[in-house]
């Protein structure tokens, strides 16, 4: 693995150099000359490839080939401002359907199964990616796309897939949705879940399984890279982390303050280089998602992992000090049984300092055994067990990230839910003051 990551990426960088007039200038800027990276322990000496590199030349300006060498163009979903382009040629088209038919195969597909795909299609990259992957492991896709959940529940039940790809949030909806009408898990034939797009929990794995009567497995990816499948979960190692296919995609771990290289298993800023895209390859493209990297030596595979990302580097809450993500909410919300993971972050800032609000729905079940299924969010506060719960939650959120958080605890429903894209977990009014 390793000669063929050095010869890919000894290769590669006489093909950006030549053929990239940003990278170009970025190795004489450095004065670096492309034979001095022997191998991807050189890669170090390379500066990093930030978003707004992509910016910057937006649309084609970091294309390797003519626009008419490119096949497809998709965008990254960015939030503010023009998106980031990502382009194809039709060579890594076939590199994106390969990764991802290798990421089914790990999540336990296999050729002639059905596959409902519930990823948007369009310049989002979720929604192809999984289409092209899943027909090139000989799979039947249902192109449903993303949302429209009435017809999602009506094509489960009426062509039986056996495979699901959403992300984590809507796969979530689609359970609660089923329990809602009374429908059984063991009524669908569903087998497998691919989810991804959003970070997620093992408790959000546990509630999408019994509630879909699956297997479900984390994918992950980025547009700017390729898209889902630059990383899979093996269905027989749940929670164990994910291989990276690194004979395409080759990761790095470094600190998030000085770019520093990490050691195996350390926890950091992930950065990819892109050892075999012909038509927009990326140099040490800093991801901003923070995570670790290591190898099981005891896995079923020899790729290199990844664990579940912890969070964005530039997504990172800094409430009066602390570094706060809010999957270390969710981690907390795993030791609640009375807790469901329908949650969301508010932060505000009174006068000077920052405050958060956790807002999380009561199990529906504990409502029940109170008889509170009426009961709305003003009279909550007046019963002593939910008055309890609060408190001792409130108390665990401090132990566990250091921050004293006002707990709102909501009846069912009333935290947004996904409709098939990716869902915002934190909501920061902080603007408002600036």
């Amino acid at each position: 693995m390793r000669k063929l990551q050095n010869e890919r990426l000894r290769n590669l960088m006489h093909y950006v150099y030549e053929r990239v007039p940003f990278y170009r200038q970025q190795f004489d800027r450095h004065g670096i000359q492309p034979s001095q990276i022997k191998g991807v322990d050189d890669l170090p000496l390379l500066p990093f490839t930030h978003k707004q590199d992509l910016r910057n030349n937006y649309p084609f300006g970091l294309l390797a080939v003519p626009r008419q060498e490119i096949t497809r163009v998709h965008c990254s979903s960015g939030t503010t401002g023009k998106p980031t382009t990502v382009a194809y040629t039709a060579g890594d088209i076939g590199i994106f359907s390969e990764v991802v038919a290798r990421s089914l195969a790990a999540a336990g597909c296999k050729p002639g199964m059905m596959l409902q795909n519930a990823y948007g299609y369009g310049l989002f990259t979720g929604g192809l990616g999984l289409h092209f992957g899943a027909e090139k492991l000989g799979m039947t896709v249902v192109p449903v796309s993303g949302g429209m959940t009435e017809r999602q529940l009506m094509l489960l039940q009426d062509f039986r897939p056996e495979v699901l790809c959403c992300t984590p949030s809507y796969a979530q909806t689609l359970a609660e949705e089923i329990k809602r009408r009374g429908i059984g898990p063991q009524e669908l034939n569903l087998k497998f879940a691919l989810l991804g797009a959003e970070p997620w929990t093992e408790t959000i794995r546990q509630h999408v399984q019994e509630g879909l009567g699956l297997q479900a497995s984390n994918i992950y990816g980025l547009s700017e890279i390729i898209g889902p499948g630059v990383s899979q979960e093996d269905v027989e190692e749940p929670g164990s982390g994910s291989y990276v296919w690194e004979d395409h995609f080759y990761p790095e771990i470094v600190n998030r303050d000085t770019g520093e290289l990490l050691p195996e298993g350390e926890l950091g800023v992930l950065v990819l280089t892109t050892l075999t895209k012909s038509g927009m390859p990326l140099l040490r493209y800093r991801t901003n998602d923070i995570t670790n990297i290591y190898y099981d030596r005891s896995g079923r595979r020899t790729h290199i992992k990844m664990g579940p990302i912890r969070g964005r580097s530039d997504g990172m809450l800094i409430i009066r000090g602390v570094n706060l993500f809010h999957t270390q909410v969710e981690e907390v919300l795993q030791k609640f049984e009375q807790l469901t993971s329908h949650y969301q972050l508010v932060v505000s800032r009174e006068e000077s300092l920052d405050e958060v609000e956790v807002h999380v729905e009561v199990n529906e079940l504990l409502l029940r055994d109170l008889c509170l299924q009426q009961i709305t969010i003003v009279e909550m506060c007046r019963y002593p067990v939910l008055e309890e719960l609060s408190a001792s939650f409130c108390k665990r959120l401090k132990e566990n990230t250091g921050l004293t958080m006002r707990v709102h605890l909501k009846v069912t429903g009333e935290i947004p839910r996904s409709e098939g894209g990716k869902l915002n977990r934190i909501v920061d009014k902080r603007q408002v003051y600036a």
